[in-house]
């Protein structure tokens, strides 16, 4: 352990681990040096001199020769040997600094990899406790009170208390953000205002303030969620987590104009290339955080998830023209190929590239833009072609005796269905009616295996709930048979209404484009009859219903609702009191 000198020499014998604290404690000052430093360069370069002299510093270490060898089976005895060490009845008093200190490493390392059991272990034999009460891991790492070191041990970056605190701030803002997600919310928020009040870096206290404002929200206290969100978006740099919580909470309150701004803002951070950082040499808060999960309120997503996030709530708010930039852009980055897979976390099971497609068009049609709108049907068809069935021929399943058509998967039936309405728009009747056939053709060759009544699980696969199939062959009848009334061929618009009464009875939008064609017909009876029927039916309670329907569909169901039922109603009524001919 020492270099040798000759006999007689005046030289002092150097000892291997004096070298090695001298040169601990000159890198401990360099880091120090660096971490004060104003000059970004500087300090970057500083910086990593430093940590590469303390890898230098690390595999001088003989004992790592040993750990390469024993590591597999040391990592599963681990808490058996802290075990063994801490309950030595001789441990000498000067070792007890270094074994926190070492203690407290382990602990970060076990946070950081989720073995909170082993974690928790750790700290009752730290604090001389077994109890089932001293369980709770906040609680034990409050009690946890390391021993000071001495002046003359070697320098040290980070102390034991201060890796204690940043384990304390760590572990209440893991656990406020797991109670966050499982929906206990006061005992999230009082993790989360354990975390704020730590050791809080800015960039952590951020998420904090994010997490607290989900939290306050969900308890319906949207106000007090706005002040920790504002707090969250002061400073130089702008983080998506507030921002997409943000747009969440107005939406909740009803201001759909910062809503979108939220969106807008949240997009360009998204786009901003972060900076380079220095490398860490304390553990900090931040190293001991999960990534997020879809599930987490820090989780933002990516560009275009946000985009399209954007895009959706403008053709819901009937912001078009706003609608369709979006759809625009977001149509441009998922075909450049930088974004091959795409399903927005923010709506599960979510749309798939098909349904993004499709409220595109949506859009468009919306806008005005009915020729733009073609082409994107256009460019969807073109582009899944290996999708649409194969033979126009019904076949014959040798299994079961029966003829059964190919599958079609749903969007593509809508997309048909868009592009008559394209038509309708461009005033080109004759072809509007052919697009609305052709969907019904491909709608009502295709029967949907899974009896599910919600939304579509994977329009990619096809699988269609009932639901939704429903709703769009009940949209394709009636479109078709607005085109014939306005072609003056009620008798063809009369049986397309009474089909789509049929095929979902719910849908009150046919019901009343039958009663006006029945008016129109002259078939006085019928129509009283079921004027009759609306009567009753518009004085019971409305229910809620219990499922969704994609975006596009919903736009397209509103472009053939009649504009003022009560007013038809009404109108109808009133022309019974009238006298008819004979």
């Amino acid at each position: 352990m020492s270099h040798q000198t000759p006999l007689g020499s005046s030289v002092p014998q150097v000892n291997c681990l004096d070298l090695w604290r001298a040169e601990n404690d000159r890198l401990v000052r360099q880091a120090k040096v660096a971490q004060d430093s104003g000059l970004s360069l500087r300090r970057q370069q500083l910086a990593q001199d430093a940590l590469e002299g303390f890898r230098g510093l690390l595999h001088s270490l003989l004992v790592l020769e040993t750990q390469k060898q024993l590591g597999p089976r040391l990592e599963g005895r681990l808490m058996e040997l802290w075990n063994s060490v801490l309950h030595v009845s001789s441990l000498p008093p000067e070792l007890l600094p270094a074994l926190h200190h070492l203690a407290g490493l382990q602990a970060a390392l076990w946070l950081s990899t989720d073995r909170l059991g082993d974690l928790t272990l750790l700290l009752q034999t730290l604090n001389g406790s077994q109890s089932e009460a001293s369980g709770d891991l906040l609680l034990l790492l409050k009690t946890w009170n390391p021993p000071a070191k001495a002046s003359d041990d070697p320098l040290t970056l980070q102390d034991a208390q201060g890796l204690r605190d940043v384990l304390l701030t760590a572990s209440a803002f893991r656990q406020g953000l797991q109670e966050l997600i499982t929906g206990s919310l006061p005992r999230a928020l009082s993790s989360l205002y354990e975390a704020a009040s730590g050791l809080c870096p800015r960039p952590v206290l951020v998420q904090v303030y994010t997490a607290l404002g989900t939290c306050l929200r969900k308890m319906g206290s949207p106000q007090r969620a706005l002040l920790y969100l504002v707090a969250a978006l002061k400073g130089e740099s702008i983080c998506g987590p507030p921002l997409l919580e943000a747009s969440r909470l107005y939406r909740q309150l009803g201001n759909t104009a910062a809503e979108l701004e939220s969106l807008e803002l949240l997009v360009e951070a998204l786009n901003v290339i972060p900076s380079s950082e220095v490398p860490h040499f304390l553990i900090e808060v931040e190293l001991l955080l999960p990534r997020p999960d879809p599930a987490s309120p820090l989780h933002c997503g990516t560009p275009s998830q946000v985009k399209y996030l954007l895009a959706s709530r403008c053709l819901q708010m009937g912001r078009a023209e706003d609608a369709v930039e979006h759809y625009l852009d977001l149509l441009a980055l998922l075909l450049d190929g930088s974004e091959p897979k795409f399903s927005p976390p923010t709506c599960p099971p979510g749309p798939c590239m098909p349904e993004v497609f499709l409220e595109a068009a949506a859009a468009l049609i919306q806008a005005g833009r009915a020729q733009d709108a073609l082409t994107v049907c256009e460019e969807l068809l073109s582009r899944t072609s290996s999708l649409l069935p194969k033979m126009p021929q019904p076949w014959k399943d040798a299994r079961k005796g029966t003829k059964e058509s190919p599958q079609c998967p749903s969007w593509v039936s809508a997309t048909y269905l868009l592009q008559g309405q394209a038509w309708v728009q461009l005033g080109d009747q004759k072809q509007a009616i052919s697009e609305f056939s052709r969907c019904l053709e491909l709608l009502f060759r295709d029967t949907p295996k899974d009896k599910e009544q919600g939304p579509a699980s994977n329009c990619e696969q096809g699988y269609t709930s009932d639901v939704e199939l429903q709703q769009l062959r009940a949209a394709a009848l009636i479109s078709r048979g607005l085109e014939w009334g306005a072609s003056g061929q009620d008798t063809k618009a009369l049986q397309d209404f009474l089909l789509s009464v049929q095929v979902y009875p719910g849908n009150g939008d046919a019901s009343f484009h039958l009663l006006q064609t029945l008016k129109r017909l002259d078939r006085r009876d019928e129509a009283t009859a079921l004027w009759q029927k609306l009567e009753a039916q518009a004085k019971l309670p409305q229910e809620n219903a219990t499922w969704s329907l994609p975006l596009y569909l919903e736009t397209c169901l509103s472009w053939i609702r009649p504009p003022d039922r009560e007013a038809l109603l009404e109108e109808f009524g009133t022309s019974l009191q009238e006298p008819c001919d004979l």
